[in-house]
């Protein structure tokens, strides 16, 4: 961006939150035809949020309807990100907003995902759908070095969960702690964790506690992206039902809701439904604008 080109507008939104405290922060750029990587790099890092978006002109044959598809960029105060859950929120909040509720593409490095945004008791509510989920296994050393990181035993993990990386969009560690309390006790090594997640390319290791059926509190180290830890975290709420449901953990029609963000002072809520017949996961949340 040259010394001659206007700043463009960067807003910021929450997702997974109808309040500006709760929820997970995320700036949003409407226009960036006036910027570069290294610009959008800058604006990220300004900000400091775990993610903020970047949207462009539609790439051809994308679909969707005209003036609401969009090529989409994600940008951690680090590095791009192939796909990010609740900075897809904001951004269809912030453009709902402006152009009414609706149907939305976003054309993302992970693939395309639309957006459905629809307005509840004056509420805007976004339900992203992901990309083909999959799941894959962690060797045992990979695990014992993520728990040496976490400094969990072996033993406070809950067996009924395998550990697994799971793939909605982005690679997330899956691991579910045996209670609430083991959850709420997060002190890890950034620096030895944030090497593991490099080597086995993962965005963030997703934690889990089951409360009842359907009902789980989660929290999303996210030292790749330079955060100690991630607010509330769609893409890894994607990975986490298609893990659930491919483990058997759920049934395969599910309506699941992830509780996320407490321990931080920032509660945010996440839905999350799994169809029968679809191997996609559906994400939804409110947002909100901060400033």
């Amino acid at each position: 961006m040259t010394t001659h080109t206007p700043r463009p507008e960067v807003l910021r939104y929450t997702a997974f939150s109808s309040t500006p405290s709760g929820g997970n922060p995320a700036g949003v750029v409407l226009d960036t035809t006036a910027l570069d990587d290294s610009d959008m790099l800058a604006i990220a890092a300004g900000l400091g949020y775990s993610e903020s978006a970047f949207l462009a002109a539609p790439p051809e044959g994308l679909g969707g309807q005209e003036g609401r598809a969009y090529s989409i960029r994600y940008f951690s105060p680090r590095a791009e990100v192939p796909f990010c859950g609740h900075a897809t929120i904001a951004t269809a909040i912030a453009l709902a907003e402006r152009i009414g509720p609706g149907e939305l593409v976003f054309a993302t490095r992970a693939g395309t995902v639309p957006v459905e945004v629809a307005e509840e008791d004056g509420t805007l509510r976004a339900t992203l759908t992901s990309v083909e989920p999959h799941i894959a296994e962690i060797t045992d050393a990979d695990l014992a070095e993520t728990l040496a990181a976490l400094d969990w035993p072996a033993t406070d993990l809950d067996p009924a969960f395998p550990p697994r990386i799971a793939f909605a969009g982005a690679r997330h560690l899956v691991l579910a702690a045996a209670t609430r309390a083991r959850l709420a006790d997060l002190v890890y090594d950034f620096a030895r964790l944030e090497t593991l997640m490099h080597r086995l390319d993962l965005t963030t290791v997703q934690l889990v506690w089951r409360e009842s059926a359907t009902v789980f509190h989660v929290r999303d180290p996210f030292p790749v992206g330079g955060i100690v830890e991630d607010p509330a975290t769609g893409a890894a709420a994607a990975a986490f039902g298609a893990y659930a449901r491919d483990l058997g953990l759920v049934p395969r029609n599910a309506v699941l809701t992830l509780h996320q963000g407490t321990d931080l002072g920032r509660p945010g809520e996440l839905t999350v439904t799994l169809r029968a017949g679809d191997p996609r996961v559906r994400v939804s949340g409110t947002g909100t604008r901060i400033s």
